[in-house]
C-alpha cells in the first residue's frame, strides 16, 4: 500500500504557499475597519451595525464546511484540490471590492458585503486545510503561525491605507456619501486579492492524492448527491474530537468580544478622542442635507456641521491607525510566539494573549491621547497574532487528514455562531443596558476575552513541536 510522504519544507516555500493569505487578510481588515464607519456615512445608526454585519456569520456558517467538505473530494491534476478555491474567492473577492465604495445606499452596501464575506470564506477555508495538507505535524505549528504573519501584514495595509489615504487625500465630507479617499483603500484591496493569491497558486504545487486515495475519492463521487456535503458536515460534527468543543467553548467568548470591538472602536473614538456624539453626527449630516437641496442654513451651522463631519473621519482614520498598528505588531510578533509555545505550551501561550488582549480593552475607553492609545492596541496586537494561529496548531494534529478541509470549516462554525449571537442579541444590549455607551461595549468585550482565557487553561491538550 502506497504511503503518502509529506516532505518538511523550507522557509521560503512555506512563506510562498502564504502569500495569498496577504489579499485575503487586506479584504478582512477593511471589513474591521472601514465597513462599519462606511454604513455611517450613508446614514446608519450606531446600535443597527450589528445586524447589518449579518453577511459575515452566515456565509461563514454556511459556505467554509461546504467548501471544505468538497475539497475533501476534489482533486484536479492541473488545479490541485485546495487552489481551485481560493483562487476562485479570490477573483469575486476582487470584483466585489472595486465596487463596494460605490454603494449609494446602505442596502447596496449590504448587499456587497454579502458577496465580500462569501467569497472571503470560500478563499479562507482551504487556505487552512492547506497547511495540513501540506506540512508534516511537526511543522504545523510554523505553518499556521505564518498565516498569522500575513494576518498581520494585509491587515495592516489595509487598516494604514485608510489612515494615510484620509491624511493626504481627505477633506471635509459632504454628507449623503462616501468620502473619496476610501475609493482608494477598497481599490489596492481589489489589486492584493488577486495577485497574492496567483502568486500562491503559481508557487506551490500540491501534493497528489496516493493511488488508493484516488480510488477511494472516484468511489466516493460516484456515491455523491447533491445533499452529500451536507451530511459529511453533520457527520464530522457527530464524530468532532473532544478538543474542537473544548475549542467552541472558548470561541463562544473570544469571537463575540472581536465583533464588538470592531463594530464599536470607531464610535468609542468618536466620543472619547474628538467629543463627537451620535447626536451631533446626524445634526450635522442633516444640516448639509438640507443645505445642499436648497434649504436656508446659517453659516456657523454649516461651518460647524462640516467640522463635526471632519472629526468623525479623523475618527475613521484614528481607527485605521490603531488597527493597522495592532496588526503591525502581529506581523512581528507572529513567529516569534512559536518558541515561547514550544517551551510553555501552546496552551499556555495561547491563554495569556487572551488575557493581555483583555486588559488591553479595559482601558482603552480611559485614554484620552491619540499617541498613548497605541499602548494598548500592542497587547491585543500580541493577542491576535496568538489566535490567528496557535489555536489552529492545537486542534490539527487530532483532525483526520482525509476530513481536514470540512474540519477547517467546521473551526470556522465555531467562529461565526457566536458572531451570529452577537449580531442578533448585542444590539439591544448595547442600547438598552449599556446605554448606547460604545465605551461599555469595548470593555465588555475585554471582560470577554478574561472568559475565554479561563476555558483555554482547562483544554486538554498535548505540547506541540516545529522545525
Amino acid at each position: 500500500m502506497n504511503k503518502k510522504i509529506i516532505p518538511r519544507l523550507s522557509f521560503w516555500q512555506i512563506w510562498n504557499m502564504n502569500v495569498g493569505f496577504f489579499g485575503i487578510q487586506y479584504s478582512f481588515g477593511l471589513q474591521q475597519t472601514a465597513v462599519n464607519p462606511l454604513y455611517s456615512f450613508l446614514g446608519a445608526h450606531t446600535d443597527q451595525l450589528p445586524i447589518l454585519n449579518l453577511a459575515g456569520p452566515v456565509t461563514g456558517l454556511l459556505i467554509q464546511p461546504l467548501i471544505g467538505a468538497i475539497s475533501d473530494k476534489t482533486w484536479s491534476v492541473k488545479w490541485g484540490r485546495r487552489k481551485p478555491f481560493f483562487l476562485l474567492g479570490a477573483v469575486l473577492c476582487s470584483l466585489a471590492l472595486f465596487v463596494f465604495p460605490f454603494s449609494s445606499s446602505i442596502w447596496m452596501a449590504v448587499g456587497l458585503l454579502w458577496i465580500l464575506d462569501a467569497a472571503n470564506n470560500t478563499a479562507m477555508e482551504p487556505y487552512r486545510a492547506f497547511i495540513g495538507d501540506k506540512l508534516p505535524e511537526e511543522q504545523q505549528t510554523f505553518g499556521f503561525q505564518m498565516q498569522s504573519l500575513f494576518v498581520g501584514g494585509g491587515i495592516t495595509l489595509a487598516n494604514l491605507s485608510l489612515f494615510i489615504f484620509q491624511k493626504y487625500f481627505g477633506g471635509n465630507s459632504e454628507a449623503g456619501g462616501i468620502p473619496a479617499w476610501v475609493y482608494y483603500s477598497f481599490f489596492l484591496g481589489s489589486f492584493c486579492s488577486v495577485i497574492s493569491v496567483l502568486w500562491s497558486v503559481y508557487k506551490t504545487p500540491e501534493i497528489p492524492p496516493t493511488d488508493e486515495e484516488l480510488i477511494q475519492l472516484k468511489a466516493e463521487k460516484e456515491n455523491d448527491t447533491l445533499f452529500t456535503p451536507f451530511i459529511d458536515i453533520f457527520k464530522a460534527i457527530v464524530n468532532m474530537p473532544k478538543i474542537l468543543w473544548q475549542l467552541a467553548l472558548v470561541y463562544l467568548f473570544q469571537w463575540y468580544a472581536l465583533f464588538c470591538y470592531w463594530q464599536f472602536v470607531t464610535p468609542m473614538i468618536k466620543r472619547t478622542l474628538y467629543h463627537v456624539s451620535e447626536a451631533d453626527e446626524e445634526k450635522a449630516n442633516l444640516l448639509i442635507r438640507l443645505s445642499k437641496n436648497g434649504y436656508v442654513v446659517s453659516q456657523n451651522d454649516l461651518l460647524w456641521a462640516k467640522n463635526v463631519l471632519g472629526l468623525v473621519e479623523k475618527a475613521v482614520g484614528q481607527t485605521g491607525l490603531m488597527n493597522g498598528f495592532y496588526n503591525f505588531i502581529t506581523l512581528i510578533s507572529a513567529l516569534l510566539l512559536i518558541p515561547f509555545a514550544l517551551k510553555y505550551s501552546a496552551k499556555s501561550v495561547y491563554a495569556f494573549c487572551l488575557v493581555i488582549t483583555g486588559i488591553s480593552l479595559l482601558v482603552l475607553p480611559f485614554i484620552m491621547d491619540e499617541n498613548i492609545i497605541l499602548l494598548p492596541m500592542a497587547l491585543f496586537g500580541i493577542g491576535w497574532a496568538a489566535m490567528m494561529g496557535l489555536p489552529y496548531s492545537m486542534v490539527s494534529p487530532s483532525i483526520p487528514a482525509n476530513k481536514r478541509g470540512v474540519y477547517m470549516g467546521v473551526i470556522n462554525m465555531m467562529i461565526v455562531i457566536p458572531m451570529l449571537i452577537q449580531t442578533l442579541t448585542f444590539g439591544a444590549f448595547y442600547k438598552y443596558i449599556l446605554e448606547s455607551n460604545p465605551s461599555a461595549a469595548i470593555m465588555a468585550a475585554g471582560v470577554l476575552f478574561l472568559l475565554a482565557s479561563f476555558f483555554v487553561i482547562i483544554m486538554k491538550v498535548k505540547k506541540l513541536t516545529t522545525s
